[in-house]
């Protein structure tokens, strides 16, 4: 059973066959890049329990490492569910404390809110996971899926970072079937999503809005190109509610893009 009875965005998604093609995608991308193994933050959470069964499939749990990297908040349950996922899968993991060297940080801006605290521990978690992919020559794969990446849910060069993706065409509606295709623990299924930012945070409660209508939306929007008013005629959907995640797509576009290079014209560049 998905967490609030979730549904996928698409009612005939085929997760035997996603699991598969995405398989053979890590397989075939790490065969091209000359790498054999993966590096996955494993946070306890569905996505990084999805993506940790995956590479264990497709390059083998001893080609697997997941790292977990509690800060001085994160919940015991949250700590239990990545050591889970990870005993489950079979891969190789270790566990990484990052509390001293982010309090040592703030120590220097005491004012700071708790969105700049959660901003600097993804990026923390990444740099971590970065230098550790130097150290087992593994590429760092991402975890975040579709819905937060047209969400802008997410921290640039933090959780958002990686070398490759198999999750982020995949809504998060539709993590649910695949987890369960995995055999993912139901424990991790079942919970609320949470990017364990602060204690209590969930991704619902903070955006205002449910995955299930989160997901409507977008496959509408971003999938069929269905313009806002005619989603809301279709979907029976809130107005506020289909604009409100339209609108946000649009404010978040610069964090699905590479940075922005400034072109310069050879006149400008060079004297004649």
């Amino acid at each position: 059973m998905y967490h609030k009875n979730m549904k996928p965005a698409a009612q005939n998604f085929n997760a035997a066959r996603v699991a598969s093609y995405l398989v053979a995608f890590l397989a075939d991308e790490f065969k091209k890049a000359n790498y054999r193994c993966a590096l996955v933050g494993v946070s306890g959470g569905l996505d990084s329990a999805v993506v940790v069964n995956l590479c264990a499939r497709a390059l083998g749990p001893a080609n697997t490492f997941g790292i977990i990297l509690p800060y001085r908040e994160t919940a015991r349950v949250t700590l239990d569910h990545a050591y889970l996922v990870a005993r489950s899968s079979g891969i190789r993991y270790m566990k990484i404390d990052i509390s001293r060297q982010v309090d040592e940080y703030f120590r220097n801006f005491p004012q700071a809110d708790r969105v700049r605290i959660g901003n600097k521990i993804a990026r923390e978690r990444m740099a971590v996971l970065y230098d550790l992919s130097r150290h087992f020559h593994a590429l760092v794969v991402g975890t975040s899926n579709k819905s937060e990446r047209y969400l802008g849910y997410g921290t640039l060069y933090g959780d958002l970072a990686c070398a490759l993706n198999p999750v982020g065409d995949i809504y998060k509606t539709e993590m649910y079937p695949l987890a369960e295709y995995l055999k993912v623990p139901s424990e991790v299924i079942k919970k609320a999503p949470s990017a364990e930012l602060w204690p209590g945070q969930t991704d619902e409660g903070e955006l205002g809005l449910s995955y299930t209508e989160i997901d409507a939306v977008l496959q509408a929007y971003v999938d069929r190109k269905i313009p806002p008013e005619e989603i809301v005629r279709t979907t029976g959907l809130k107005e506020e509610v289909v604009r409100r995640i339209v609108e946000i797509v649009k404010k978040t576009e610069f964090k699905r893009r590479l940075p922005l290079v400034a072109l310069i014209p050879s006149e400008i560049k060079y004297s004649r």
